[in-house]
């Protein structure tokens, strides 16, 4: 159902008065369903009955909420072609990018769904009393991990659905037995609606606690604002913009009982070109960053904005090769005409800088929201001073930085921040050679990808997507695969606890047949 209300619990709501709608970027045009902006008095409303049901949610068990996944899936799927043509229509993407990214929310959706099953994540741990040791008796302490509560999602720009209503933060939260919150994104309101009336039927179909899932619409920040705020929020998940992501971990932090925001919050994911691989595979290197550099119009937050190598012939060769397969890319759309803006200032500003040389660009005539690849080159010399060189630009955009040698290479890598991703290009025998390069990347990053480009993130259980300051806010969690549950977990310890009273993951008898930590030894036996 597309009807721009908000949706809490399971009712209907437009009691704002702010109204909005979306933009199709590709005619240049709003669209024309009318959206509703929550008022203060929905938030409350919604962050009330995420509150009351809490408790109940968290109790449910394993097979509720797997089904409960499952089924918001099931509903998803449903929606047909009715879904892929409105996600078209708000974000200018393709149709095969929109298919694709439906088989991945779905697909993440069924990874939680088994997790839950398994039971795994809530890490239960058992350390038996003895009673008789000397000199201390030792007690009965038995731990696991509980939900953290009601979880905010701020749905992401550049992902009407892995990232947004039903994506990775809201399908790991509700797997944790946290009710979820989404703060839809404005650029794709119908998108998200859509797709939030699929969970709730979900939830109502399995009677579900009414408040385990509500979806707000905003164009503003007011109504983001006063749901991290609120103090029945415990949690907040954000996939957006630094800016973005740091007011609200400031605004969570300043609270009278601070909560997590993990935010994810983009990066340059460098590219470093060592020096033997370029005599061998330029070509292919060339195009294969290309492509990198320009997929999805490079709205992607793994998009390789920094290219590193050594001055040499075959960097110049390289720098060539790569120039010509940039030119060939067909400029697209971006995803809104704010998102196009902000990537041709980011551009020009760039531009700008001392030092900088554009070495490929579209110049031929586009239509409105088309973003232009560009790739601009620079010496290190001149990067290592200029910050403004270090920062992203959100679009299909790179900086070829040149060094002179190995050691001007490695200052240069001292210089970057906290990033999602590095990766190195180089034949094995020359990584070698470049082991203290390797370990600074790995001090940077999340991870670190061996002759590979960073966009594409597989969802599974090896995959780390987070990165050090300020690539996000927490570098201990992933927003990507089966870790991402457990930013919404907090362990809890039971001492001396009555058998009757443990929860089903701690009884003596092991109920649940989980594969548990007892006496320093992972077992399934009993107690």
């Amino acid at each position: 159902m597309l009807d721009g209300k908000n949706i809490i619990g399971y009712n209907r709501t437009q009691r704002g008065k702010v109204t909005f709608k979306t933009i199709n970027p590709i005619l240049n045009r709003e669209n024309e369903t009318v959206f509703y902006e929550a008022s203060k008095e929905e938030v409350e409303e919604a962050v009330k009955l995420a509150h009351h049901a809490a408790p109940f949610y968290a109790e449910s068990g394993r097979e509720v909420r797997a089904a409960f996944l499952r089924g918001i899936a099931s509903e998803i799927s449903a929606l047909g072609d009715d879904l892929i043509g409105l996600y078209c229509s708000e974000s200018g993407l393709p149709e095969g990018r929109a298919k694709g990214e439906r088989a991945r929310t779905i697909g993440q959706l069924e990874l939680y769904a088994g997790l839950v099953e398994d039971g795994s994540y809530v890490q239960p741990s058992i350390d038996t009393a003895k009673p008789d040791r000397k000199p201390n008796p030792k007690v009965d302490l038995r731990k696991m991990m509980v939900p953290i509560g009601p979880v905010v999602v701020f749905g992401a720009s550049n992902f009407p659905l892995a990232y947004s209503s039903a994506g990775g933060d809201t399908a790991s939260a509700l797997a944790a037995g946290c009710p979820v919150i989404v703060k839809g994104h404005p650029m794709h309101a119908g998108t998200g609606n859509m797709v939030s009336s699929a969970i709730a039927k979900a939830a109502r179909n399995l009677n579900l606690p009414e408040g385990v899932f509500s979806h707000l619409n905003s164009k503003g920040h007011e109504v983001g604002e006063a749901l991290v705020k609120h103090p029945q929020v415990k949690a907040v998940g954000f996939t957006g913009s630094h800016g973005g992501g740091r007011a609200l971990f400031n605004i969570a932090a300043s609270r009278k009982e601070p909560i997590p925001v993990f935010a994810e919050m983009g990066s340059v994911n460098p590219v470093i070109l060592l020096p033997e691989i370029l005599k061998k595979e330029k070509e292919k290197w060339a195009g294969t960053i290309a492509g990198s550099v320009t997929l999805g119009s490079g709205q992607f937050c793994t998009n390789p904005g920094i290219l590193m190598g050594i001055k040499n012939q075959n960097l110049d060769l390289f720098s060539d090769l790569l120039s010509q397969e940039i030119l060939k890319v067909v400029p697209s759309s971006m995803l809104h005409p704010d998102i196009a803006d902000k990537f041709n200032k980011g551009k020009e500003q760039a531009r700008l800088q001392k030092g900088t040389e554009v070495i490929a660009e579209h110049t031929q005539p586009v239509e409105a929201n088309v973003g232009r690849p560009t790739i601009l080159k620079v010496k290190a010399s001149e990067f290592r001073e200029n910050s403004k060189l270090h920062q992203e630009v959100f679009g299909p955009f790179s900086l070829l930085v040149e060094c002179r040698d190995i050691e001007e290479l490695e200052r240069s890598v001292a210089l970057i921040e906290g990033q999602l991703t590095a990766s190195v290009i180089g034949t094995p025998e020359e990584m070698e050679g470049y082991d203290f390069l390797l370990r600074q990347l790995k001090d940077r990053v999340g991870r670190l990808i061996f002759n590979g480009v960073p966009t594409g993130v597989e969802v599974c259980a090896s995959m780390h997507h987070g990165g050090p300051y300020p690539a996000t806010t927490d570098s201990r969690f992933t927003a990507v695969g089966e870790d991402a549950i457990n930013r919404w977990l907090r362990p809890v310890c039971f001492q001396n606890c009555p058998d009757s009273l443990l929860p089903p993951a701690l009884q003596n008898a092991n109920p649940l047949n989980l594969l548990r930590r007892l006496d320093g030894r992972l077992s399934h036996d009993k107690v």
